[in-house]
């Protein structure tokens, strides 16, 4: 299985909330870690997402919190099928 990581920053232009986290966090831009597996059962390289973590800085210490396209629609950012932002 042939795996690849891509980032990219997404800014949040209000305060918003992640599911399964209880605190609210700071509008602003945020890194987001992409995690891509190659398919391997076609005939072209192709890649499906299987995992989003968006970096949350804090003093001292930074976080992957995992987030879903929900979580990201809810706070008004969407990605495209090649995993950049729209």
């Amino acid at each position: 299985m042939t795996l690849r990581s891509s980032r990219t920053e997404v800014t949040f232009c209000r305060p918003f909330t992640l599911s399964g986290y209880p605190d609210e966090l700071p509008a602003g831009s945020y890194e987001l870690l992409i995690e891509e597996e190659l398919i391997q059962e076609i005939s072209f390289a192709a890649y499906r997402r299987t995992a989003l973590f968006l970096m949350v800085r804090r003093v001292g210490r930074t976080e992957l919190r995992p987030i879903t396209d929900a979580d990201l629609d809810m706070a008004g950012v969407s990605l495209g099928e090649t995993g950049t932002l729209t």
